[in-house]
């Protein structure tokens, strides 16, 4: 019997710093997100960051929470059921940190008797801060409890003519009737290291220009290559004129060289440099959370504002929109109607 996983980030249980503490020291501590030896990780997180940085990120969670309690648990449970209602096999939802796990989510499945699992990362684009490691501890944890188990992993989907469709209507029903100057696209940050470890080739990578527009297999994991090229599509499928939209990277956390530019900068140029009123969509994330609402939404405009900025538009999330659940339930109908399943782990 066939089903499907929908795993997206995670959260901290409440604003409580003591929870959220508990959410980064789980998250911090994975090795793919930062990816130094046990020793100085441990350093890193235990001794400093978990000293420090809870009170700061439970204030700001306070800023985004809602009611009903964290948005992205929220609206990935809309989704989750949406979909379900849409698709002909069991759906579960689970966390790659926090609740509902990984491990919650492939027994629930197990236990309604399915065997073979589509594994759907709620990610556009591959990083190994987050497809990998849910791939990985998925496969880890099949092998330890679920040896039956299929797993067969959605491909990254930044190029999904699909996706773009619906991405790109989200963002002309946003912007259709302001009379925008720029769109910036922002993306979560990585440290350039993990795409030079991403690079299956060894050599191709070198973060600038030229790699990533130069064809090489070592795009299929190459994040940075799929986040200017979800761009460069959205860009196209919106005829937007060069110079009238840009792509960054946001969410820098440490002193190591992340990916460029950094978004807070280029907000703070675009404003500068007499731009008056801009948008702003964030597509390596299909749910709202810290990094959009606050980051984003909040400090984006503020920081717009304070440097001669008038007006800022925040494109929000897929999130459950229909025309998301009717595009991700056509994927899994997809997969589920194959005569057979290939096992991409």
């Amino acid at each position: 019997m066939k089903g499907v996983l929908l795993v997206n980030l995670g959260s901290p249980k409440s604003t409580n710093p003591k929870d959220v503490k508990t959410y980064l020291g789980e998250f911090l501590m994975d090795e793919r997100v930062i990816d130094l030896p046990y020793i100085l990780r441990a350093i890193l997180v235990k001794g400093i960051v978990l000293n420090t940085r809870p009170k700061k990120s439970a204030e700001a969670y306070a800023k985004i929470w809602w009611d009903e309690g964290s948005p992205l648990i929220v609206l990935s449970e809309r989704l989750q059921e949406k979909i379900d209602e849409f698709t002909s096999v069991p759906i579960a939802l689970a966390m790659r940190y926090g609740e509902p796990s990984i491990h919650n989510g492939m027994k629930e499945l197990h236990d309604k008797g399915v065997d073979d699992v589509l594994l759907v990362p709620l990610y556009p684009q591959f990083a190994m801060a987050t497809t990998e490691t849910i791939v990985v501890l998925a496969e880890q944890l099949r092998n330890e409890h679920f040896p039956q188990m299929n797993l067969t992993v959605l491909p990254p989907f930044y190029n999904h003519p699909d996706y773009v469709t619906v991405l790109a209507r989200s963002i002309i029903e946003k912007i259709e009737n302001t009379d925008y100057e720029h769109l910036l696209f922002s993306y979560h940050g990585v440290p350039e290291r993990h795409i030079r470890k991403s690079d299956i080739t060894k050599s191709h990578c070198k973060i600038d220009g030229s790699c990533c527009q130069t064809p090489s297999k070592a795009h299929q994991f190459c994040y940075r290559h799929q986040c200017f090229e979800t761009t460069r599509l959205v860009a196209e499928k919106l005829n937007l004129k060069e110079g009238t939209y840009s792509t960054s990277f946001q969410s820098r956390l440490g002193f190591d060289p992340w990916l460029k530019p950094y978004t807070d900068r280029t907000i703070e140029k675009l404003a500068q440099n007499g731009i008056k009123k801009m948008a702003i969509a964030t597509p390596a994330f299909v749910s709202d959370c810290l990094e959009t609402l606050e980051e984003i939404a909040m400090e984006g405009e503020e920081i717009f504002e304070e440097n001669g900025g008038e007006e800022f538009t925040f494109i929000p999330c897929l999130n459950d929109r229909e025309d998301w659940v009717k595009t991700m339930s056509r994927w899994i109908d997809e997969w589920a109607h194959k005569e057979t399943t290939e096992t991409i782990v």
